[in-house]
């Protein structure tokens, strides 16, 4: 019986957060129903958030991305795009996003018809190295 067990967990797929700091900072994390990358480029000074989804993000007015737990936000975007399955924001800053991925406990991205919810679960330590990467290059 452990053996069975054990071979399910070693197959499952990790569901932790990652950072990276080359070729640019990167946090990101995947789950069944959603990716999500942030990235900052220290070459054009600007920060993104990438979210897929397998079943695609429909046209929409506004994106919005919702934190609940110890301290929950709402942010809201008319700013955004999509390529494919993947919504994507630029901005030159996202205090607000990096505060609410390491505060909280999940992470909720929707438009008016089309939502996906993320574990922030080993989030913050991960964050943290982003915004050190952010603040001086890690390369």
């Amino acid at each position: 019986m452990r053996i069975i067990f054990s071979l399910i967990f070693l197959t499952t797929p990790a569901l932790a957060w990652e950072f990276t700091p080359t070729p640019i900072c990167t946090l990101s994390h995947t789950e069944p129903t959603v990716d999500i990358a942030v990235t900052y480029d220290h070459a054009t000074h600007l920060y993104a958030i990438a979210v897929t989804s397998p079943d695609g993000w429909p046209d929409a007015a506004a994106f919005s991305i919702r934190f609940d737990g110890a301290q929950p936000n709402t942010i809201s975007t008319t700013r955004h795009s999509t390529e494919a399955n993947t919504l994507i924001v630029t901005d030159v800053g996202f205090g607000n996003v990096l505060d609410g991925l390491e505060f909280n406990a999940t992470a909720t991205a929707f438009t008016q018809t089309a939502a996906v919810t993320v574990s922030l679960m080993g989030a913050a330590p991960e964050v943290q190295k982003f915004r050190a990467c952010a603040t001086a290059p890690v390369a």
